[in-house]
């Protein structure tokens, strides 16, 4: 494995944010994949909840190719309150907003009484590794991320994965960071169809959690369906090895190239 950058972006003195290599598309060596942008938003969301809020539910809209350039970010609340609150950010590339993201917090509050089933994932000792999408193994966000699947097959994945770096250089990874940055890779980790010839593109992202991961592993129990007339759904089960974390759902525009 080649080393690492240090970070997945790089802060500016003019407070924006420079993408690293480890933020680079499959697709395109000048683009960035989803991921990243995804968890960035989300970590300025994060930061300008206050205190006693947690991220509920974050909504990324995914507005063309996300140029691997400079950017700011633009964070706006849009339902302020002391127990639910809505903002939206835009990630700004060169005067154009490229991603946009919605993000309900919710505040947290006494523990009520138990009730849910426990789902636990299967073992990470027993996953070997592997790589996001087959066959590709060098590009810059697929190395920035460990990957060990316990299943693998046409349209399903289970796979733990432990991101390797910081999101912004000098600030420590959180178990919110660590799970947007993998989280739209479900439908890449299930695809149901060879990428080499169909097309199998999100435009958009939302994962909604329970709570935030505890450790260094985020298990994705990934499939992805595909409709008759041309769209598809990828879904993803998140766990930690205490158990259910979240939900993630991505819609697809699915073509032949």
């Amino acid at each position: 494995m080649n080393d690492l950058p240090e970070a997945f972006y790089l802060p500016t003195s003019d407070g924006g944010y420079e993408p690293t290599p480890a933020t680079q598309s499959p697709w395109d060596a000048d683009a960035q994949h989803g991921g990243p942008p995804t968890a960035l938003l989300a970590h300025l969301l994060d930061a300008s909840a206050g205190p006693g809020m947690r991220l509920a539910r974050i909504s990324v809209d995914f507005l063309g190719p996300i140029p691997r350039r400079p950017a700011r970010v633009e964070v706006t609340e849009l339902r302020p309150g002391r127990r639910v609150r809505l903002a939206q950010a835009h990630l700004i590339v060169d005067g154009r907003a490229t991603v946009t993201a919605h993000a309900w917090h919710i505040a947290v509050g006494p523990t009520p009484p138990a009730g849910s089933r426990p789902l636990l994932p299967p073992s990470l000792s027993a996953a070997p590794a592997g790589h996001v999408l087959p066959g590709l193994s060098d590009w810059g966000y697929g190395q920035a991320v460990e990957w060990r699947f316990n299943h693998r097959d046409s349209g399903t994945a289970q796979v733990w994965t432990r991101v390797r770096i910081p999101l912004v250089a000098g600030q420590p990874l959180t178990g919110l960071a660590r799970t947007l940055i993998v989280a739209d890779s479900a439908n890449g980790l299930s695809l149901a169809l060879p990428p080499e010839h169909w097309l199998s593109i999100p435009p958009t992202m939302t994962t909604t959690l329970l709570r935030p991961p505890t450790g260094d592993w985020v298990h994705m129990d990934c499939d992805t369906h595909l409709s008759d007339d041309g769209l598809g759904l990828a879904r993803a089960t998140l766990l930690d090895p205490g158990g259910y974390v979240g939900e993630v759902t991505q819609p697809l525009l699915v073509r032949r190239r």
